[in-house]
């Protein structure tokens, strides 16, 4: 039916239900039943009755079995118990040993194919009984489910036997003779928008990026007193990126051209900050915001992030939450990286990238000393600002970040 990452239309079977053991073939639901006014001597089957690449034309009363003609011209009396095992497992019951009154087909004649094999999937039915016996014997198991037998392998044999090397191979390392080898995926819906959003940012920004480093040592040593006291105070484990978040927050108000939205020649100045924060999720990024950040508490922030994060990666983050944001904040120093160049979300007007901690050297007191440095990277939408404005902006998160504690009182 469908396949993973498939756009599916809305109210269409996607899958059955059932046991965990059991194996249906979703193939057999997609074909209508049989109505009676295509058979007039022939009984009204029910959904349930409907056999995959089969034709139901009668019933015996007398065998209690059910006649099948297929599309290779043979017919078969088949028990409902036998039928209803065979579709559970997934084998060509046309192939069984009848064994039954009359060449019908019991239970005992799917158990013994069961027990010898092969397994066919229903799909590749008709191609693998058209092959002969000997060339089966060459493929062995299958790679589908339960080791059965699938199309993809009926068409890697199919292309063995048909392949017979021209020449022999003389330089492996030639390009134009190794065969590539790759694994196709397709892409997610949650991929497939975030590709989308981050090309036409690119498309229809000006986008510029400017670095600038800071002494995070104020940083460390707040949290620490946080750790060491946050038991006692009912404070959560405040980190470095909730600290960054609660700077920002307290800073971009001062710079209206960041906190803002530029929709074609008309920009919006945003009065408070919903500030969005980059998520990593096993579905992608996912950017939940903090709304009217900038009047909320360093312990609210953190808090409610850890609150959204999860949210993010559980899927069960409400839309809603995901809009609004009028700045962005990125971080992947936890992964390392020093610096990077994040990408605007549009139509925000900036977004700050926040790399990982690395001991610098500087002079103090004629003497070199190492000290722990951040970079941050702002990226612009130069249509909205030029880079001086944003370079202050910078300047004034430096300053508040290096005197944290002085920030916290204002």
């Amino acid at each position: 039916m469908y396949k993973e990452y498939d756009e599916v239309p809305v109210q269409e079977a996607v899958c059955i239900i059932g046991e965990s053991d059991e194996t249906v073939d979703l193939s057999e639901y997609q074909q209508e039943a049989i109505s009676s006014e295509a058979n007039s001597n022939a009984p009204v089957i029910s959904d349930e009755e409907t056999i995959d690449e089969a034709l139901i034309i009668g019933k015996s009363n007398d065998f209690d079995a059910i006649i099948v003609q297929d599309n290779i011209n043979t017919k078969a009396k088949i028990s409902p118990r036998a039928k209803a095992l065979a579709l559970k497992k997934g084998i060509d019951y046309r192939q069984a040993k009848a064994s039954g009154p009359e060449g019908r087909i019991i239970e005992r004649d799917i158990i013994s194919m069961l027990e010898s094999g092969p397994f066919v999937s229903s799909a590749a039915r008709d191609g693998y009984y058209g092959l002969e016996i000997s060339k089966n014997q060459e493929t062995g198991v299958g790679t589908g489910l339960g080791q059965r037998i699938t199309t993809a392998d009926l068409e890697r044999q199919d292309e063995s036997l048909k392949k017979v090397p021209e020449k022999p191979i003389v330089n492996p390392s030639d390009d134009n003779l190794v065969e590539k080898k790759f694994e196709s995926i397709k892409l997610s819906q949650t991929r497939k928008v975030i590709s989308k959003n981050m090309l036409k940012s690119l498309e229809t920004t000006a986008q510029l990026t400017l670095n600038a480093s800071f002494d995070a040592t104020a940083l460390l040593e707040y949290r620490q007193q946080i750790k060491d006291r946050n038991e006692s105070m009912n404070l959560s484990n405040i980190s470095i990126n909730d600290m960054i978040l609660f700077a920002v927050s307290r800073t971009v108000k001062n710079h209206k051209a960041l906190n803002a939205h530029l929709l074609d020649d008309e920009m919006h100045l945003y009065e408070h900050v919903h500030l969005g924060v980059a998520v990593d999720t096993d579905r992608g990024l996912m950017v939940p915001t903090l709304s009217y950040c900038d009047m909320k508490s360093l312990d609210v922030i953190s808090k409610e992030l850890r609150v959204l994060a999860a949210e993010c990666r559980e899927g069960t983050i409400n839309p809603d939450h995901l809009r609004g944001g009028t700045f962005t904040v990125t971080n992947l120093g936890s992964l390392g990286v020093e610096s990077f160049t994040p990408i605007l979300n549009a139509p925000q007007t900036g977004i700050l990238g926040v790399g990982t901690i690395v001991n610098m050297p500087k002079e103090v007191q004629g003497k070199i000393v190492l000290y722990p440095s951040m970079v941050l990277s702002l990226t612009m939408d130069h249509r909205a600002l030029d880079g001086a404005a944003a370079a202050r902006f910078l300047k004034e998160l430096r300053e508040n970040l290096e005197k944290f504690s002085l920030l916290l009182a204002m």
